[in-house]
């Protein structure tokens, strides 16, 4: 009997913008590995009696592609495709613009995104984050405290899918 655990893959939920990033940069990594792989100019592995520095180089660079595709591959085979135009409205789900009070004074407005497309600075927060997984089913009116690092209380004052 296989273990029920080592069957199922983490889920990635994503929009369809984010899949065709992810799709978009795994093909032009995979492009970049066969160019690389094939140029004539690879590195020798040793130059007179010490290893070739460029060979080594040549060989991390290589092992970060493969990582990466590794990852987005990953991804790619695990992918759930959301589409935001068919959420609750009144629900923060994936591709919600979300605007908050934060500890019962300051305006923040976090939109809930896939791992593709997340940048904090920006406000662009993704679902799997503390913050995102916490806002997640949540309608407005309600308050969500988060205590990470320190705790926050947010209240949902407003969730628009229309700008997002």
């Amino acid at each position: 009997m296989k273990n029920k655990h080592m069957t199922e893959a983490k889920k990635i939920y994503i929009t369809k913008a984010g899949l065709e990033k992810a799709q978009k940069e795994y093909e032009d990594l995979k492009a970049l590995k066969t160019f690389k792989m094939q140029n004539d100019e690879t590195p020798k592995i040793m130059e007179s009696e010490d290893i070739n520095p460029d060979y080594i180089s040549f060989h991390e660079d290589i092992d970060l592609l493969e990582t990466r595709l590794a990852e987005l591959e990953g991804m790619l085979k695990n992918a759930v495709l959301v589409d935001p135009a068919n959420a609750d409205k009144n629900t923060v789900q994936l591709g919600a613009r979300v605007y908050l009070e934060v500890n019962g004074q300051e305006h923040s407005v976090f939109t809930i995104v896939d791992s593709i497309d997340a940048d904090p600075s920006a406000g662009m927060v993704p679902y799997d984050s503390p913050v995102g997984k916490a806002l997640l089913g949540h309608k407005i009116g309600e308050e969500v405290i988060i205590d990470s690092p320190t705790k926050t209380k947010y209240k949902i004052k407003k969730i628009n899918y229309d700008e997002a």
